[in-house]
């Protein structure tokens, strides 16, 4: 008898029974900066989310577990199990196949440089990285604001205006973010990969009162971009996407959309906001540097794609 058989006799879906002790096991191999990511998602599971909750038991003790948290539009994201031990491969062959099952597009998981060491494991199970990832922040009490933005269009300076995305059609939203995403060096293999409504969809998810504070950047009549905000705790808010169609690019339109997310989120009483940068999008994260963003942690992105 094989391993991978010897493996999948002691793999199955978590029994409710065991639930608790299964969570356990999950909690314990994730590092302390993980934990409150984990909670949420453990906090705002649902009963059909635990059927994607895998065990490995040993003489009927559990030795190993794993999570694929189901998302929306046939997404998900993985949990790891301990690594490098027989549980874990055995448990990875088993969420693998198990997606493929269910119809599931794209499941990710994201490591920080502790879990570095697992690129190499995932990458044999079949996974592909979709990107590095750059954490920035900034204290907004030391940001300069521009009294007034503008852009120069033929020759005239003509007023960003932020419209309420709300008030675009579901198809015009979607159109909108197929546009910015186009040549765009922000995760291409993701969005590749991600539908603009499932990328909408894990932002509300993400912050469900996230679309109060979503826009499309117009110039005059035209919409050249989309700022989407979302406000956290502790009066921390949130870039959650940025970005301009391809034929209105390189002309500052970006630079002047930071400053007008700045404003907003100062005028709401915030104190520091964060964002997420592909580290290969050079032109982007030199903007961001340049207003005066830092990295603070840094993430590898990888998934199967199915």
């Amino acid at each position: 008898m094989n391993k991978s058989t010897v493996y999948s006799a002691c793999v199955a879906i978590c029994p409710s029974t065991l639930r608790r002790e299964a969570l356990l096991h999950l909690a314990a191999v994730h590092e302390p900066a993980l934990q409150p990511a984990l909670q949420a998602a453990l906090k705002s599971a649902r009963q059909p989310d635990w059927e994607g909750l895998w065990v490995y038991r040993q003489q009927e003790q559990i030795t190993g577990a794993l999570w694929v948290q189901p998302l929306a539009h046939a997404t998900a994201q993985l949990w790891l199990p301990r690594q490098d031990s027989p549980a874990g491969q055995a448990l990875l062959v088993a969420a693998h196949a198990w997606i493929t099952e269910q119809g599931i597009t794209l499941c990710h998981v994201a490591l920080p440089p502790s879990h570095y060491a697992w690129e190499a494991t995932l990458l044999a199970h079949n996974m592909v990285r979709l990107a590095e990832l750059r954490h920035l922040s900034i204290n907004l009490l030391s940001v300069t604001l521009a009294p007034e933005l503008t852009c120069v269009q033929s020759g005239t300076p003509t007023p960003i205006k932020l419209e309420a995305f709300a008030k675009l059609n579901v198809a015009a939203q979607t159109s909108l973010l197929d546009s910015i995403s186009q040549g765009s060096l922000d995760c291409p293999t993701l969005r590749e990969s991600l539908s603009s409504e499932a990328l909408l969809a894990g932002f509300y998810n993400q912050a469900p009162e996230a679309p109060d504070h979503w826009y499309s950047v117009n110039l005059g009549h035209e919409r050249v971009g989309v700022l989407l905000l979302a406000p956290g705790s502790e009066h921390c808010w949130e870039l959650l996407l940025m970005g301009v169609v391809p034929l209105w690019r390189g002309q500052g339109i970006g630079r002047k959309v930071l400053q007008a997310a700045f404003k907003l989120a100062v005028s709401q009483g915030a104190a520091d906001m964060i964002l997420t940068v592909d580290a290969n999008n050079t032109p982007a994260l030199r903007l961001y540097q340049q207003a005066g963003l830092a990295c603070y942690a840094q993430q590898r992105l990888l998934a199967w794609k199915c």
